[in-house]
């Protein structure tokens, strides 16, 4: 009794919530849920970071190419005499000539960041695809708790109508408890979609980080493309899968060329200085001493390690070329499922209104002339069913031409903050990069400071 109790006060908060009964400032929409899970998202937040880590691989490659200066102090005790020596050294090392391979590598971080990039891109789609899903689902299981609680109270009245008839003799026991039954059955499907709608609400926790407030309905289908040919054509000039396959593939390329540079002769010049600090009566004759180096090498045998870096690295772009090829495919079938389920969705709203006005006055009709004893109470509650079934078909084939809408935007690689004009900060993933490519010697710099400002205004970090 007590867990019934709390129950149905959950349910009436959630329900006055979301339908909107009671005093509310002002319905939530689409384009706010779909800010807030943004803004809230957990996952964003990680992948900025795992981004940053890509673009950090740009830095260490930059700094490779860089002169190496080391700073070295060093005493030195000799026994038997027990006589100390200290050196102060200075050491400088550049590599001048690899076959190109160093910078291959840096081209190639460069492009892993692009590809990092795109996935981001890709996973604020599925953040927001998320987030359409719980709006749509809590929006179409509130609106059915609403049919529903209007079908019992309907059923009530034709409860109460038959037990009349029955009292001066117009219907039979049997009738009334028909009425009993369906009554019985319509409170059961009305617990059923008040759970469902608790579920919902758990489901909207999870992708927006909040519970649903008042919600005011998806609003208008957002603009698509008129052919499935365009959408194709769209999706594989933008979808972030395929460009992250793309940059990906660059990446391996450019490894693999990397790779066979290493069989290649490389040039090097080291420059050297050391004094011993304590000896000033001889300072440049005996104390100081200066070296420069000039080293080439060329690998005549490593044991096979060279080949198979090589193998590695062919393999390597081999894989990502068939995966861009089976993305391209995905992409596709998403877009085409996508126009199929807008097809059947929109047949069914319109097949589903037709039915709705013929069962209403099916229904109107069938409960008319069972007042008059020309019908029986089973024939009201079959019409009075036939219209409860054609009402939640219509609003589950709403539901589903929605979320089919912003299933192909996704599918073309459109549901993103940019393209859908959220009222939301975005990440911008360039500055950290631009903060960080030339590989910079001391941090924070006022670029990185002005970084973590943007993600102050995003409310993370």
């Amino acid at each position: 009794m007590r867990f019934t109790r709390i129950l149905s006060s959950f349910l009436a908060v959630l329900m006055l919530s979301i339908i909107g009964l009671g005093q509310v400032a002002r319905a939530e929409t689409l384009a706010d849920t779909l800010a807030a899970a943004y803004r809230n998202s957990d996952v964003l937040e990680q992948n900025r970071y795992l981004l940053r880590l890509q673009d950090e691989g740009v830095a260490q490659q930059v700094a490779g190419l860089r002169p190496v200066i080391t700073f070295i102090a060093s005493s030195r005790w000799q026994t038997p005499t027990t006589r100390q020596t200290d050196r102060l050294t200075l050491t400088a090392e550049m590599l001048l000539y690899d076959g190109g391979g160093r910078r291959l590598l840096r081209d190639a971080a460069r492009e892993t960041v692009l590809a990092t990039r795109q996935s981001l891109i890709g996973l604020e789609q599925q953040v927001l695809l998320d987030a359409v899903t719980a709006y749509l689902q809590v929006w179409r299981d509130a609106q059915v708790v609403s049919v529903r609680e209007s079908n019992l109270r309907v059923i009530t009245q034709q409860l109460r109508a038959a037990r009349d008839r029955f009292e001066v003799g117009e219907d039979t026991r049997t009738d009334v408890a028909l009425a009993e039954a369906r009554l019985a059955e319509a409170r059961r499907a009305l617990v059923s979609a008040q759970g469902a709608l608790m579920i919902d609400s758990e489901l909207f926790l999870l992708a927006v980080g909040r519970r649903p407030g008042a919600l005011s309905g998806p609003g208008v289908i957002p603009s698509l493309p008129d052919s499935q040919e365009e959408a194709l054509e769209i999706g594989r000039q933008n979808h972030p899968s395929i460009q992250a396959g793309r940059h990906g593939q660059r990446a391996d390329e450019l490894n693999l060329a990397a790779a066979r540079t290493d069989y290649g002769p490389s040039l090097s010049l080291r420059a050297e200085g050391s004094v011993d600090p304590a000896d000033r009566s001889e300072w440049f004759e005996d104390s100081a001493s200066a070296s420069l180096t000039l080293s080439l090498s060329q690998p005549i045998y490593n044991g096979g390690r060279l080949a198979s870096s090589e193998r590695i690295a062919l393999a390597t772009l081999h894989a990502s070329m068939a995966e861009l090829n089976e993305t391209v495919r995905r992409v596709n079938q998403s877009i085409g499922n996508a126009f199929a389920q807008i097809r059947i969705a929109s047949a069914s709203i319109q097949a589903s209104q037709q039915q709705i006005r013929a069962n209403r006055l099916a229904f109107e009709g069938v409960r008319e002339e069972a007042s008059l004893g020309a019908r029986t109470t089973l024939d009201v509650l079959d019409a009075e069913q036939d219209l409860l079934d054609a009402r939640i078909g219509l609003i589950e084939a709403q539901t589903s031409l929605y979320q089919a809408s912003y299933g192909l935007l996704a599918a073309m690689g459109l549901l993103t903050v940019e393209h859908l004009n959220l009222d939301v900060p975005e990440y911008d993933p360039t500055a950290y990069y631009d903060a960080v490519n030339r590989a910079p010697i001391h941090t924070p710099t006022v670029r990185g400071e002005r970084l973590d400002a943007v993600l102050d205004r995003l409310g993370r970090d």
